[in-house]
């Protein structure tokens, strides 16, 4: 087997243009790819397996869709205490500050609102009815997190969709670069954090227009080290008479946030800080450019 498609452990290793080797999973229901600025397939490998393996076990402790997860095990403790590890509790508290500092925007019991709600691209507008009975199942304030120890009442989910991923890259990363000066670039599905730049210069990241099927809508540049991540409706929205209702959900009303740009890109010093931004900005609606001038940070809208 040639080193421009060495696999192993479910990662195989690809030359790209600009003396680049990827190392390409699957991970997080996403397409992932770990760019490493070396003439060596066998180096790529190395960095890319352990990213995927880290990737791997994230996804399987805390995916609502692994049964064996932790966060399932949360989700089934019919309100009694459940002693957590510190990696679940920090989470959790990261995931507090969050639920405080967005004035309660920001709320990770929000997802069993899936339950009524399918951004499948369709003209399936749930009842009004459903929506709101489901509105008494959310509240990161009914939450009784009392480190490391968390209830979670009966019915309610904790949903780590807003943040896990974002985590996984910035871990990944971590691990990734262990033991090698090579630039490295770890891209979980658009969500992605670097560290270094590589000899042909900055990173080029592409960034797709919502609603439309070209491949980009603009191309970035990561010329320093750090975190990109973008939030928006590119894949998962509805279609009411004409209006395009994106899945970013007001957890108040239960119904998603109008009036903001379809699609939010921050570059921030980690991917997590990225994420939390640019999600916070879609919340905002109308209110998400003047949000985002606030916090110093660079951004893109479309």
């Amino acid at each position: 087997m040639s080193a421009a498609t060495r696999v192993e452990e479910g990662v195989r290793v690809e030359r790209r243009p600009g003396g680049l080797h990827a190392a390409c999973f699957s991970a997080m229901a996403s397409p992932c790819e770990v760019l490493v600025d070396t003439t060596s397939a066998e180096l790529a490998l190395e960095v890319g397996s352990r990213a995927a393996r880290e990737a791997w076990r994230i996804e399987q402790r805390y995916s609502r869709y692994q049964p064996e997860s932790v966060l399932s095990a949360l989700n089934a403790s019919n309100g009694k205490p459940v002693e957590m590890d510190a990696e679940t509790t920090a989470l959790l508290e990261y995931a507090r500050r969050c639920h405080v500092e967005s004035d309660g925007w920001f709320d990770v019991t929000s997802g069993v609102l899936r339950r009524a709600w399918r951004f499948d691209g369709s003209h399936n507008i749930p009842a009004a009815e459903r929506v709101s009975k489901l509105l008494s199942l959310v509240g990161f304030q009914k939450l009784i997190l009392d480190p490391p120890f968390l209830s979670v009442p009966t019915g309610m989910e904790l949903d780590l969709g807003g943040i896990g991923k974002e985590y996984a890259v910035d871990r990944a990363l971590m691990l990734a670069t262990i033991g090698t000066t090579a630039p490295v670039l770890v891209n979980f599905g658009g969500d992605l954090a670097c560290h270094g730049v590589p000899q042909s210069g900055p990173w080029q990241i592409g960034v797709e227009r919502p609603g439309a099927h070209a491949s980009a809508a603009m191309v970035l540049e990561l010329a320093s080290s750090g975190g990109l991540a973008t939030s928006g409706d590119t894949h998962r929205y509805l279609l009411q008479e004409g209006r395009r209702l994106g899945h970013i959900l007001n957890p108040r009303t239960g119904w998603p946030v109008e009036g903001g740009p379809a699609s939010v890109t921050v570059a921030a010093g980690s991917c997590l800080e990225a994420g939390t931004l640019a999600t916070f900005a879609l919340l905002k609606g109308a209110g998400a450019e003047a949000f985002l001038r606030e916090q110093g940070v660079r951004y893109w809208l479309l």
